[in-house]
């Protein structure tokens, strides 16, 4: 007894009973060690390869296309493991197929109507997949790859990985499952599935940093792929949130995706794929507003989706407009319930003499150039009349009853957030607040005065009180008004900007009011010192990288997307095709391997069938960001190595005391040492 109570207090209860729960998975001595040394050799791999994305808008193609091809990725292996000694279009060829397997492959076969050419040009494109696949490979453990494998076909693609094709002893053994492959026609199925795990290997990390929605046609096709992504997570976009909202039966956030949706003329994406019935909607703007001149209501348009018969343009423009007229009035509520918005002086609906067709704008009288308002009573601008209510019912029903939509929205709030924090990377896609001075701009919400990273966690708790929040709570309606002033709001992380002049650009000529200030981040964000306090007011370094979205870099003015000395990288997608003229290019991603950073400068992307046909990449430029490693990165230095040592530290407890006897063993029948 005596030695038992002088040994046990070195280990508290709380060690102790954490150590018998470890030994369950560790029963023996020999299981911890094995897991130690497997752990050890771990951190001692490169890190993985993480891909950053931002801003995609809804360009399903383009964004897809940079999945396919990690944003050339692929090709930088595909040229590394074939060499100059195999031509270029060869190498351009193979990459093509490793993206669009399933539509490159038809292609390359018709090439060879003969059976014994198809079956040589088989043998050819199985062994240099199975390299490339080899070299992706060689990054991760075994038992890793293992996992990521087919079912049905993954012994067999396990043994040619790893296959020794000097071994003479197996030459024939190698040879013999290529040739059984071929002849048993399983050749294209194969290659189809080893193009798939190359994608698959060579990306360990996807980082989406905001904006999936709006402009662009098909952002469902974009979550639908994410949803299927191994390892993916979001930081949520003002166009984001206000779906977001949408989904959580907010009226308003309804109402402001469908103005964005209509003015550029995507409603079919949000009937056809999302089923929201936009059908009284109809009814009740051609009622009200059929008649009228709707010039400054017609949708912005893309010829390539075109082409857009005059009654197509006038359905959309009519519904823009009375979508337009119930947002307004829907804002008017919402300011007033939240004072704390600081947005009194935008109830512009209340601000219009009806009689004179004017507004004023902030003290400043302006001629409207739209001075109809049929559905508008001058004495109480915000009351929605009988027709509007009836509609407004019906489109919060679709959206809320949107199967497609609602697993989308639980899918961006699973992966997403305000900002994350990985591998020394802090991501967030619009601002950190603040002042003129370059201190961390504070704002005021129930009471609480908040700025720099508590500003973003509470942005990040209402949002999901919006969502989550019990129906008809006073949580979740403030949640839902939340998430639209994330859309919007002056201080917004996720907006960045003094105002959203939608209702300047529709009804005000002089371009004066139009303007939206940028928040003083976006003049300090150059400077080196600024940016490491943001850094170091998220707990890290300052030789750590800030990652941005939000803002499409002017690169042909001569803009870097590179900011203070190097730790801001902006890497605005540039998808949208709207930003294109300005910008001069299409944006930007950003590569982060066990080699450094690297920013990829990318031209607009023209289709996929195109793509296909000529082996077209979208890649244009790569520049290294961050290269000072003398050595390679590996898994120790990042913080799955962190995360590893912890275990590690934990096993080495868990040995210590069945040294000690503290943690009796139980052996089992696998037990070898």
């Amino acid at each position: 007894m005596a030695s038992n109570s002088t040994a046990i207090p070195t280990t508290s209860v709380a060690e102790l009973k954490y150590l018998s729960l470890l030994a369950r998975d560790y029963p023996t001595q020999a299981a911890a060690a094995s897991a130690v040394i497997s752990l050890e050799a771990t951190a001692k791999l490169p890190k993985g390869t993480e891909h950053y994305i931002s801003d995609l808008h809804g360009e399903d193609e383009a964004f897809i296309h940079l999945l396919n091809s990690a944003s050339g990725v692929i090709r930088e292996k595909v040229d590394l493991v074939l060499g100059e000694n195999v031509p270029k279009v060869i190498r351009a060829e193979l990459a093509t197929l490793i993206y669009y397997p399933a539509r490159k492959l038809p292609l390359l076969k018709a090439r060879y109507p003969e059976r014994f050419e198809l079956e040589a040009w088989y043998r050819q494109t199985l062994l240099r997949l199975i390299d490339v696949c080899r070299f992706v490979s060689s990054k991760h453990t075994r038992e890793y790859v293992r996992s990521c494998l087919p079912q049905g076909c993954g012994h067999i693609i396990d043994e040619l990985l790893h296959a020794h094709f000097e071994d003479h002893n197996k030459t024939l053994y190698y040879g013999q499952i290529v040739g059984s492959i071929i002849a048993n026609d399983r050749a294209d199925a194969f290659i189809i599935r080893l193009c798939e795990l190359i994608k698959r290997l060579a990306v360990d990390k996807l980082h989406i940093i905001g904006d999936l929605f709006d402009r662009g046609p098909r952002p469902d096709l974009i979550l639908d792929r994410l949803m299927t992504h191994h390892n993916v997570d979001f930081q949520w976009g003002n166009h984001d949130v206000v779906w977001m909202g949408a989904a959580a039966g907010s009226a308003l956030c309804c109402c402001t995706v469908l103005k964005t949706t209509l003015a550029y003329h995507n409603h079919g994406m949000i009937e056809d794929f999302y089923g929201i019935n936009l059908r009284h909607l109809l009814r009740m703007a051609e009622q009200y507003y059929g008649n009228e001149d709707l010039t400054i209501w017609m949708p912005h348009t893309d010829a390539t989706r075109g082409p857009y018969t005059d009654g197509m343009l006038h359905r959309c423009a009519v519904m823009h407009k009375a979508i337009t007229i119930l947002m307004l009035k829907l804002e008017c509520e919402v300011i007033d319930r939240n004072p704390d918005f600081k947005m009194q002086g935008r109830d512009f609906l209340r601000r219009i003499d009806y009689e004179a067709g004017t507004v004023d704008y902030f003290g400043k009288i302006y001629p409207l150039r739209d001075r109809s308002f049929p559905t508008v009573d001058p004495e109480n601008p915000a009351r929605l009349n009988a027709d509007e209510k009836f509609v407004l019912d019906k489109l919060v029903a679709s959206f809320r009853h949107s199967e497609k939509l609602q697993k989308h929205v639980a899918f961006l709030y699973a992966k997403g957030s305000v900002y994350h924090i990985e591998n020394g990377c802090l991501l967030y896609h619009g601002a950190v607040p603040l002042t003129d001075e370059g201190e961390f701009a504070a704002e005021t919400f129930e009471g609480h005065s908040l700025r720099g990273r508590a500003l973003l966690d509470y942005c990040d708790l209402r949002a999901r009180l919006g969502y989550f929040a019990p129906e008809g709570s006073p949580e979740r309606q403030s949640g839902q008004d939340f998430l639209w002033y994330l859309w919007c709001g002056k201080l917004s992380p996720l907006f960045g900007r003094s105002a959203m002049t939608t209702f300047e650009r529709l009804y005000i000529e002089d371009p004066e009011t139009h303007k939206e200030i940028k928040d003083p981040y976006y003049t300090w964000y150059d400077d080196a010192a600024i940016c490491c306090r943001i850094l170091a007011e998220f707990g890290l370094t300052a030789n750590c990288h800030i990652v941005n979205g939000h803002v499409p870099v002017r690169e042909k003015a001569g803009e870097s997307p590179i900011k203070g000395g190097g730790r801001l990288l902006v890497i605005d997608g540039g998808f949208c095709r709207a930003y294109h003229e300005r910008t001069g290019i299409a944006g930007y991603t950003l590569v982060y391997s066990s080699h450094g950073m690297s920013l990829r400068t990318h031209q607009p992307f023209e289709n996929t069938a195109k793509a296909v046909q000529e082996n077209l990449d979208i890649l244009s430029r790569v520049d290294v960001v961050d290269d000072n490693h003398t050595d390679r990165v590996l898994v120790e230095h990042v913080d799955e190595g962190a995360n590893l040592h912890a275990q590690v530290a934990d096993l080495h407890r868990l040995i210590s005391a069945y040294r000690t006897g503290l943690i009796k063993e139980q052996p089992t029948k696998d037990t070898i040492w």
